[in-house]
């Protein structure tokens, strides 16, 4: 199933935000801020862009994901169900004792996790050997890995680049989650991280680098048409977005990472996405 109308896959990322909003409400725990941010992204990646089927999870063929920020596995949940993975009232044991669905996502528990990932900085590394491995198996997948921009303090990523670059993995396609903030703060604050010198590091290890509007429907399709066409290296979506997104009141607030809501901020969120929800519909 390929959705490929923009207005089509805008409505799939509201019900996926809404979902994200209701995992962590039941669970009284979770990370709102980045996974509202990067609901666009996986909504396009597994909707529009990916060769994947939830009737074969498992099909060696298939398009690999890697959510190397692993603490919005809300976001990834959320889209898996969406896209028929596993049951959408599972989303409802999202954290609760003995349910498969963790804090970060598990490989060996949950249908359409490709690797399991929760401490930040090495998933472009497993990226790469996913890369890789496609290439001498000459198999043709792609793999896509989901990186936050906090996460690039961690030198282990800055390693793996020069391995993408020196290997050409143009197969390979890393989505920078640029949502400018991170659990203490700014990131431009933290490690003097920007759009601008981001795109300009990633352009000096050697990758095709792309800045869109990471909460763009349109530009995300844009940004993964042109880095299946680059061949001989590999690319670097430098993605910028908002903190919260979809959610007024948790826009671009560094609290948001990873605090609960109360039963009004709940009731406050729904409504949004809710009145966001039957607008999308009547266009």
């Amino acid at each position: 199933m390929k959705v490929t109308k923009v207005k089509a896959l805008e409505r799939i990322a509201n019900k996926i935000r809404i979902d994200i909003v209701e995992e962590v409400n039941q669970a009284k725990s979770g990370h709102l801020g980045g996974s509202l941010s990067c609901t666009d992204i996986l909504t396009v990646l597994y909707f529009n862009e990916m060769n994947i089927s939830p009737d074969k999870p498992k099909d060696l063929l298939r398009d690999r994901f890697v959510l190397s920020k692993g603490h919005a596995s809300t976001a990834l949940y959320a889209t898996l169900a969406e896209r028929g993975y596993f049951p959408k009232e599972d989303l409802l044991k999202f954290r609760k004792f003995e349910s498969y669905l963790q804090g970060h996502p598990d490989m060996n528990k949950v249908p359409g996790v490709d690797i399991t990932t929760g401490s930040l900085g090495q998933g472009l590394s497993i990226a790469n050997g996913m890369a890789i491995a496609s290439k001498m198996n000459k198999a043709g997948y792609r793999v896509y890995c989901l990186i936050g921009d906090g996460e690039l303090q961690e030198g282990q990523i800055w390693e793996a680049m020069m391995t993408s670059s020196k290997y050409k993995l143009d197969n390979l396609c890393v989505i920078i989650d640029c949502n400018k903030l991170q659990l203490t703060g700014e990131t431009e604050k933290v490690k003097e991280l920007n759009y601008e010198s981001i795109e300009d590091r990633f352009n000096s290890f050697g990758f095709n680098t792309i800045t869109i509007d990471g909460n763009n429907i349109d530009s995300v399709m844009s940004a993964f048409s042109v880095a299946e066409r680059t061949k001989g290296l590999p690319t670097a979506i430098i993605a910028r977005t908002v903190k919260g997104k979809g959610v007024s009141f948790m826009e671009n607030k560094v609290e948001w990472h990873g605090k609960a809501m109360n039963d009004e901020e709940y009731k406050k969120a729904i409504e949004e996405l809710k009145t966001k929800e039957r607008s999308l519909e009547d266009e």
